[in-house]
């Protein structure tokens, strides 16, 4: 009875061994080069009560002391946006739902250096669903249609594509600040292939080197804190009934 099983195994076998060798899998084709989309810069918030609100901000941060931080966060309306993991508690105090949001004392720390993040950013914007509320960091201008062919084009989304903080930033050979040049970014989307290193929490590419493609189909890396992305983190401000500056709400990243 063991025989026709034997049988059947070897024909299987010389099956698989006669397979032409493009049945086997492949890895994926390198990014082709790619059209790329300009993007805007938005320019610093002209607002002289808003800049000493910042540079409040910026020392309750460092000071790292959170009844500090509580005095600059408003008590009525916080608001918590692409809370994916359901974290947000009307009972809590405003401040409590931030500490949650930004997971303020994990890894020694990390959301208090996220706060002085934010703290630095000069450029804000209009949040166009909450009327009176500025969110940083300020997102870019960009032609939407534009991007949307360009992710058709690629059979990608959104979160696959950066841009730069600044103009001109270097895409080099290796993951190391000495490597030499292979191309240049300009103000525009660059296709983000991966990270290197294990800080994939929140906003990787400011913390790791990035692999990219440049438009002309270069391979590279970007330093830490040269790109930043349309899903990225943002703080949200508005002033109260008098005036008066408060931390107004929270947008989680990611799409």
């Amino acid at each position: 009875m063991r025989l026709p099983c034997l049988v059947l195994l070897s024909a299987i076998a010389a099956f698989f061994a006669a397979a032409p060798a493009d049945a086997q899998p492949s890895r994926a084709p390198a990014p082709r080069p790619y059209r790329p989309v300009a993007v805007t810069l938005p320019a610093a918030l002209d607002d002289a009560s808003f800049e000493a609100f910042r540079k409040e901000f910026a020392a309750v941060a460092k000071g790292r002391v959170y009844a500090e931080l509580e005095r600059l966060v408003t008590t009525q309306g916080f608001f918590w946006d692409r809370d994916f993991g359901s974290g947000f508690d009307r009972r809590k105090p405003a401040v409590d739902n931030l500490a949650a949001a930004l997971r303020l004392e994990r890894n020694a720390g990390d959301g208090w250096t996220a706060l002085a993040r934010f703290a630095a950013e000069p450029a804000l914007t209009p949040l166009t669903s909450r009327y009176g509320i500025i969110c940083g960091p300020a997102r870019p201008g960009y032609d939407a249609v534009e991007l949307d062919r360009l992710l058709d084009m690629t059979r990608t989304d959104g979160t696959d594509w950066l841009y730069p903080r600044a103009d001109k930033v270097a895409v080099r050979s290796a993951p190391q600040p000495n490597a030499a040049v292979v191309d240049t970014l300009g103000l525009h989307f660059v296709w983000m292939l991966d990270h290197v290193g294990k800080d994939k929490e929140r906003d990787a590419f400011r913390n790791v080197w990035v692999r990219v493609a440049t438009p002309a189909g270069k391979i590279g890396f970007v330093a830490p804190d040269a790109l930043t992305s349309l899903y990225a983190e943002r703080l949200c401000y508005g002033k109260d009934t008098i005036g008066r500056w408060h931390i107004a709400g929270f947008i989680g990243g990611g799409d």
